[in-house]
């Protein structure tokens, strides 16, 4: 449809163009003829680059996805089959501005914990897991970040690859299909993959992360282990 819109709109602007500069009672002589000719041409020439690009730009499509995700663990299935899953209480701000949970994650102050600007379905999915989390292997958990604007995930990555490796829109942070997560100990959040309490509670959190279709950060080469994301939904950059 644009590729006929464009076309005609120019063409109306050169007619236009045409009668304000050559009124019917003065005929143009062949030089102006030419050199008006010449001039929509560049312009139509100028123009059409930049509007096949856009017109025929392969959209950007974040890999794998994959639309027949079910969960594989009959808990979480029903789980999603049944009410709304709530999030739990948020946790205290200040117990993202401990020191140990500063070394383990940098800047995680500024992110954004709110469950709402989630994708409606990777939320559900990831209460589910909390809920088996809590209920199967009695460990409570908190959400660090979800939902990841550009700018921050921009800001990560000029941090250092220890922080992030991905840029802007290389993330599914950024179509909130992604949420980084760790356990509540008495209070406080334990990320430290020091502690064995933890990282058996990783282990498990993996093993109902995959169960309910989602990928976990904790199989790839550089480990996020706290890291979840839901491959169902095409993100367009």
């Amino acid at each position: 449809m644009l590729l006929l819109i464009v076309p005609s709109i120019f063409i109306a602007a050169v007619a236009c163009g045409w009668l304000l500069l050559f009124p019917p009672r003065r005929a143009p002589s062949p030089r102006q003829r030419r050199l008006f000719l010449l001039g929509a041409g560049t312009v139509l020439l100028s123009a059409t680059p930049p509007l096949l690009v856009r017109l025929l730009r392969p959209r950007q499509v974040l890999p794998a996805f994959d639309d027949s995700v079910r969960p594989a663990d009959p808990q979480i299935a029903a789980l999603l089959q049944g009410e709304q899953l709530v999030p739990p209480p948020p946790l205290p701000p200040l117990a993202f501005f401990a020191a140990e949970v500063e070394l383990q994650r940098p800047m995680l102050w500024q992110a954004d914990r709110d469950w709402q600007r989630l994708d409606k379905d990777f939320a559900q999915r990831l209460l589910a897991v909390f809920n088996v989390m809590r209920e199967r292997h009695g460990y409570e958990m908190a959400l660090l970040e979800g939902y990841r604007s550009p700018e921050r995930q921009e800001r990560l990555a000029a941090a250092g690859s220890h922080v992030s490796n991905a840029r802007a829109f290389q993330s599914f942070h950024q179509y909130g299909l992604a949420a980084d997560c760790a356990f509540v100990r008495e209070g406080r959040l334990v990320i430290s993959e020091r502690d064995s309490w933890a990282m058996r509670g990783y282990q498990l959190y993996g093993e109902a992360a995959e169960a309910a279709g989602m990928v976990w950060g904790g199989r790839w080469a550089m480990m996020d282990l706290g890291h979840t994301e839901l491959r169902t939904r095409e993100a367009r950059a």
